[in-house]
This record gives C-alpha cells, sequence and structure tokens, in this order.
C-alpha cells in the first residue's frame, strides 16, 4: 500500500500508540515498522497469533519483563576474530533469561490449542550451551564468576591475599609511624591498580615514598610507601594474569554463541516479536478491541466500530455501525457538517489497515472485512500553491496516478470528491467515478454534499445511502448513521451555531427560497423520524439482549435439574433391579416399583415430541428399539401381548413399558439447536453431532450441556461439534467447556478432511 495512505488515516499515530505499551527499544522500533500483510494466509495467522496471546495473558497473568537490544552484538559476531566484552554477554543473558521465563510459562499451557503461538515464538532450537555456560560465567550483576576457569580462581584467591596482607602491614605501619593525624581516611586506596595511601598534602615528606596523583581540592595526595612498592608490582603482575584468563573466559562464551548463533538470533527474534505481541494485547485491552474476521471477499460488516484514535482518548465514543449488503459496491454518506461522516470514512479505512496488520480494532464481535490489498484516498484539501495545483486538479491526478491499479481487492474512500469545482459538473464526474468503481467490483465509501449525488444513491441498487443524524431540537450532531435515507448539510444551522452575524444568515434564506431548492424540512423530517427509529431500535436491542441472557440461564438451570433428576430416577431404578436380583423383593413388586418410576421419567420427557412410534407386532425379543421418555435405546427381552407391554434392557436395567412409549432405535428424538447422527446400531458406537454456528458463546454452551447429557442417555461414545473457524473464539469457549466436563474422556480438533479446527470430536467416558 502506498504510504500516502497511511498518512492520511493517520496509521503511524496508532503504531505510535501501540509503540508505547512495548518494554524494549527493540519492540518499540518493530512496533513503528509494521505494515498490512497482502495475503489472507498472512492476516489470519496474525490474527489467531494475537487471540492466542491474548488469551495467554488472561489465563496466566504473565508479565513481560523489558530486555537490552542486541542488534549490534550479532553485527559484532559477524566478524570471526572479534570477542563480545562483559557487558555484551550480559545484555544477552538477560534476552536469554527473558526468554526462558516465558517459554517455560507458556509450556505450562501445553493442552491447549496455541499452536501458532508457540510456532510464531518459541519453534527455535533453544541454545543450550550457551544459556548454560553463560549462567555458569556471569553473575547476577554481569561479573565473570571466580569459577569461570581453574586459572582464574588461583590467580584472584592471590589478589585476595595480597589485598589482606597489605591492609595488615598499613595498619601496622600507621601506628608505627604515628600517622594516625596525616590520614585523610582511615583505609588505603587503590590508584592506577597500586595501593596507596590516602594522606594530607602537607605530610607528604614525612616518610620515604611515592606520590600517584592528587585530589581536586589539593588538599589530599595519594602516597604509595616503599614497603608496598614490591607488592603492588606483584599486584600488577597478577591483574595481567586476570585480565589475561578473563579474555579467555570471554573468547570461550563468543566462540560457543557462534556455534549456536542461530538459535541464539531467533530466540532475541522471539523476544521482539512477544513484545510486539503484548504491545497488541495491552493495546486491546486499552479500548476493548479484538481480532475480527478477514475473508477472501463479501462485504464490509463493522459492528459497534469506533475510530481506532478516539477510542484510544475516550473509551466511551459513539460507536457506528458500517456495513453494506449483498450486491452492494458503494456507500455515499451525507448529512450536516461535523456530522461525522469523515470519522465514519476513516473509520473503516483504519479499522481495515488496523486488522490486515494483526492489530486489534474497536469493533463487536462479528464484524469482518474482504481483504484489501490497496486502500486509496482522496481526502481533505490537497490544493498546493507552490505547485500551482488546486484541490480539484490535486484530486485528478491522484485518480489518474492509481486508477490502474483499481480492482476488486481495493477500498476506494472519497471524502467530498469534486467540492472544488462547479456542483454540477462535480456531482456528475463523482457519479461517473463511482459507476467505474462499482464496474470494477471496487469497494467504495463517499461523503458528500451534491444533492445529485445523493439522489444517485437512493436510486441504485448497487449503492447504499447513509446519513449521520443531529439532535431535531438543537441541530447538534449525534454522531450515529441511518441506512437507506439522506440528509441535509445544515450549513445555515452550523453558521449559526458558530456565531455568523444574523443579517448574513438571513440573507442566505432568502437566497435559498428564491433558488427553489430549499428541501430542509423535508429532510430534517426524515432525520426526525430516523433518529426516533434508531432510539426505538437501541431500546429494542438492549431487551433483546437481556431476555436472551435471562432465557439461557434458565434453560441452562432447567437442563441440569432434568438431568439431576433422570440421574436419581435411572440410579432408583438400577437399585430396584439389585433388590430384586439379592431376591430381597418379589416380581411383582419389581413391576410395581419400576412402573412407578416409568411415570417420573415420562414426565420429564420432552413436551409435544412426535416421534414416530411403530405397532406392538414390531416388537419381538432381541429387537433394538428406543425409549422415548430416555431417549434411550434398549434391547427388547420379553413381550406381554395381553398387557401390550414389552420388558426392555436399557443399559443393565430392565422395565416394562407400554409399546406406546417405544420407538424405532435408528431414530431419535431431535434437540433444538443440534442434529444428532447415528454412526452404528450399537450404543457404544453412537457419535451424535452438534452444530453450534450462529450462536452467541452462551447460547452455545447451554445448546452442548444439553446435547451432551442427551448423548450420555443414548450410550453415545463419542460427538462431533462443529464450531466454525471464524476468530476462533466460540471454538476457544468450546474447549474451555469441554476441558473441565466430567463425562468427557478426551477432545481435540477434527482432521482436516472431516472439518480441520472448524470441528472438534470428543470421546465421552
Amino acid at each position: 500500500m502506498e504510504s500516502r495512505t497511511f498518512h492520511v488515516l493517520e496509521f503511524p499515530k496508532i503504531l505510535g500508540a501501540l509503540s508505547g505499551f512495548a518494554v524494549s527499544e527493540a519492540g518499540v522500533s518493530a512496533c513503528l515498522a509494521l505494515r498490512p500483510y497482502d495475503t489472507l494466509k498472512g492476516v489470519r495467522k496474525a490474527a489467531t497469533l494475537f487471540e492466542q496471546g491474548a488469551a495467554w495473558v488472561g489465563e496466566s497473568g504473565f508479565q513481560f519483563k523489558s530486555f537490552p537490544e542486541l542488534d549490534g552484538l550479532f553485527s559484532y559476531l559477524d566478524s570471526p576474530s572479534g570477542v563480545l566484552d562483559q557487558d555484551g554477554l550480559f545484555a544477552l543473558k538477560q534476552v536469554l533469561d527473558t526468554a526462558r521465563h516465558s517459554r517455560d510459562s507458556l509450556k505450562q499451557y501445553e493442552d491447549r490449542e496455541w499452536t501458532v503461538l508457540w510456532e510464531s515464538l518459541f519453534s527455535y532450537v533453544w541454545p543450550d550451551k550457551t544459556v548454560s555456560a553463560i549462567g555458569r560465567c556471569l553473575d547476577v550483576e554481569g561479573r565473570i564468576k571466580d569459577e569461570s576457569s581453574p586459572d582464574l580462581v588461583s590467580v584472584r584467591q592471590e589478589i585476595r591475599s595480597i589485598h589482606q596482607r597489605c591492609t595488615k602491614r598499613v595498619k601496622d605501619f600507621v601506628l608505627e609511624q604515628n600517622m594516625g593525624q596525616a590520614m585523610q581516611d582511615d583505609f588505603m586506596t587503590i590508584s592506577s591498580d597500586r595501593y596507596v595511601l590516602p594522606i594530607k598534602a602537607n605530610y607528604k615528606n614525612k616518610t620515604k615514598g611515592i606520590i600517584h596523583d592528587y585530589s581536586q581540592t589539593g588538599e589530599t595526595c595519594y602516597f604509595e610507601p616503599m614497603f608496598l612498592v614490591e607488592t603492588n608490582n606483584r599486584l600488577q603482575e597478577l591483574k595481567r594474569e586476570e585480565r589475561e584468563e578473563e579474555f579467555k573466559v570471554l573468547k570461550y562464551l563468543t566462540d560457543l554463541i557462534r556455534q549456536e548463533q542461530q538459535g541464539v538470533y531467533e530466540a532475541y527474534t522471539g523476544m521482539v516479536n512477544l513484545d510486539v505481541l503484548m504491545a497488541k494485547v495491552r493495546l486491546g485491552n486499552k479500548y476493548d478491541g479484538r481480532a475480527i474476521e478477514v475473508a477472501e471477499n463479501g462485504n464490509p460488516k463493522l459492528l459497534k466500530a469506533r475510530h481506532p484514535l478516539l477510542a484510544l482518548a475516550d473509551n466511551s465514543v459513539q460507536p457506528l455501525n458500517i456495513e453494506l449488503l449483498d450486491g452492494q459496491k458503494a456507500l455515499i454518506v451525507s448529512g450536516g457538517n461535523a456530522g461525522g461522516k469523515t470519522v465514519c470514512l476513516k473509520t473503516i479505512g483504519l479499522i481495515g489497515l488496523m486488522a490486515f496488520t494483526g492489530l486489534p480494532v474497536p469493533a463487536a464481535e462479528g464484524s469482518c472485512l474482504p481483504l484489501w490489498t490497496d486502500i486509496f484516498v482522496v481526502m481533505g484539501d490537497e490544493q498546493s500553491l507552490e505547485e500551482n495545483v488546486s484541490t480539484f486538479t490535486a484530486q485528478i491526478q491522484y485518480l489518474k496516478r492509481v486508477w490502474d491499479d483499481v480492482g476488486p481487492q481495493t477500498l476506494f474512500i472519497l471524502d467530498e470528491f469534486g467540492a472544488g469545482t462547479d456542483p454540477s459538473q462535480g456531482a456528475a464526474l463523482a457519479q461517473a467515478l463511482i459507476d467505474s468503481l462499482v464496474e470494477g467490483e471496487a469497494t467504495t465509501f463517499i461523503a458528500t454534499h451534491f444533492p445529485a449525488l445523493k439522489a444517485y444513491a437512493m436510486a441504485t441498487e448497487s449503492v447504499r445511502a447513509a446519513s449521520v443524524l443531529f439532535d431535531p431540537s438543537t441541530k447538534r450532531p449525534l454522531y450515529k448513521l441511518a441506512y437507506d435515507q439522506v440528509g441535509a448539510s445544515i450549513a445555515l444551522d452550523v453558521a449559526r451555531e458558530h456565531g455568523l452575524p444574523p443579517h448574513i444568515l438571513k440573507r442566505a434564506e432568502k437566497y435559498l427560497l428564491l433558488d427553489g431548492s430549499d428541501t430542509t424540512s423535508v429532510l430534517d423530517r426524515l432525520n426526525e423520524m430516523a433518529v426516533k427509529r434508531e432510539e426505538q431500535l437501541e431500546a429494542v436491542e438492549i431487551e433483546r439482549e437481556k431476555l436472551e441472557k435471562k432465557r439461557s440461564k434458565l434453560e441452562v438451570t432447567f437442563e441440569k435439574e432434568r438431568t439431576k433428576l433422570l440421574q436419581e430416577i435411572q440410579t432408583q431404578a438400577q437399585s430396584i433391579i439389585k433388590e430384586w436380583q439379592a431376591e430381597k423383593i418379589g416380581q411383582k413388586e419389581v413391576r410395581k416399583k419400576l412402573a412407578q418410576v416409568r411415570e417420573k421419567a415420562e414426565k420429564l420427557a420432552p413436551a409435544k415430541q412426535e416421534v414416530s412410534t411403530f405397532s406392538f407386532n414390531d416388537i419381538v425379543p432381541g429387537k433394538k428399539v428406543s425409549y422415548l421418555a430416555w431417549n434411550k435405546s434398549g434391547t427388547v427381552m420379553e413381550v406381554n401381548i395381553r398387557k401390550q407391554q414389552a420388558k426392555v434392557d436399557i443399559g443393565g436395567v430392565a422395565m416394562w413399558v407400554k409399546a406406546e412409549h417405544l420407538g424405532p432405535a435408528e431414530k431419535t428424538a431431535k434437540a433444538t439447536g443440534y442434529k444428532p447422527s447415528v454412526a452404528a446400531s450399537a450404543p457404544s458406537d453412537l457419535v451424535v453431532e452438534v452444530d453450534l454456528r450462529g450462536n452467541r458463546a452462551d447460547v452455545a454452551l447451554s445448546i452442548l450441556d444439553r446435547a451432551i447429557d442427551d448423548a450420555l442417555r443414548k450410550g453415545a461414545g463419542k460427538m462431533e461439534i462443529i464450531h466454525g473457524r471464524g476468530t476462533g473464539a466460540l471454538r476457544r469457549e468450546v474447549h474451555e467447556f469441554l476441558k473441565y466436563y466430567p463425562a468427557v474422556a478426551s477432545y481435540s480438533l477434527a482432521s482436516e478432511e472431516h472439518g480441520g479446527d472448524g470441528m472438534t470430536e470428543v470421546t465421552l467416558k
């Protein structure tokens, strides 16, 4: 995409806000360098990465720590003779420690299906040798440890021994020579790697020795007594040996890093990418953003979308629904000045750039966009006095330059196109331009004040009209869109509000009446009706959401209670059979008690369940039948022709059932929201399918809960849950539900030929 598009839609400001959430300099640079992906695969991978990263942070509370930049270090490693110093190695140690902490945190969630997250950040070969060696040789402050090499241990031990000897000799010297009053400090110090005494300058000739330096004030001189000269000479030799041994350690570590340089570099790159990902998660949390679905083609649909920059400044900014219907390729927005037309256009463009970059956007779940590989924008005053170019000329020159690149995967944004020339000619040119864009299957969003273009929007099937609304009483903008209508420009009202002299306004009104083009009253009436309709729709939507939540809760509660009662009834029936098998009660009493149990079960059966029964003549010993009250299959053991009953073994429970309550085993009752399918006749081979697509998470989980209960009552061994691919949000909710469900033995995504990540296969206990 053109850099001009980024600038006009203010994409760099979003990247700047994103970089503010990064914790490292490298992360900041990586955030600012982000650009949209031009393939659907890249866009979807970035969206999945964000979703999995957000889920990881949400579950683990993972906190990412800052780390130093290493770009210069890797450039230095390219030189075969270069040896890293302690600062470079310590910086690398900090990066690898951060990488190890991050890997260990994610490994705790290996049961989650966060494969994209792991592969994007941690799929490299871990540099074990480098990590182990640096940890062994450097302490927590980046200093080389004594135990890095045997020779280094020996040298440093002798240096410490010299220090102890020097300390004792200096104390003895001060006492013997009565130098206490000459000392500026009670302790000796080091100057030029030699032990010296800080004494007052006027005492420097009291004893023999070497003066190495003076303090800045000149009152203190650093004096080396003659008895320390030989010891200091030895100290110099040991210091040289220490530096040589330290260099050997540094060279050894540098050579080791070169051997595992690829893994070390990928670990660092992974941390930079993780910093960017964590910045995206924090950005999303800032304005309740999410990854939205991006498709190969289709119509844009943004639900409750907010301009990202406005949402960052104020999370309560008024949201917009921006949508084109099937067969529509252009949206023409009209209405009052300062009513939000330009904000609407910038919102769709900026959210598109962000979604294609893998950034969370402030829009509601269910939003989706087609993949636009090019976004072109005509917006604002592009006049250039220096180049002798008017606004209209600049717009035409821009169109000429980009026109050959316009196609089905193009978004074209036109804000007040043609406003810089004669209105009638500008409107005609704009209309012709939109016709050509629609014919080329480009998606187009236009803001206009031209009456002709408003009429064109209402009359053309492939174009949709929308109007920004304003308060009928105050004429203040409401920053809402009303579709399939046009709006008045209310220029006079805006001028009045901003203090234009009244006599000018009166003259303007007279000229408007003389011109015969005053349609303000009609459009005001349309605006008033649209405002009332939007208020009613909002009230209905709020009430619908309340009722839906209440209904879902009641359904879940009812199903749990119903399942609990059925389990109690089954337990009671099994207890009766066990008593009969133990000869504690007779057969007559068993039949009576089982009949009572059956009556309780029938009361719990779904109301008005139309499942075809079959003739009593069809019921013979050994036949598979379905007991409708329990919606479970069993085998006929005996038949009582006189009473028109059959003794059926259902999961180890034998009971007498009337023929009218039995049905064919291959037919099972349908439950709302899912479709059971039988893979085999035996109960253990039964596979139940449930389709959750199109449902909100809470409704889907309610349907799934009922489906599992029914599957268990049928004796099913497996389930197939269809949740669709989408953004993966419903899949995560389903997996979280299955994880803690006691009757679920295991679950996994289906193979690609059976649905891939759009279906989950479940094995029941």
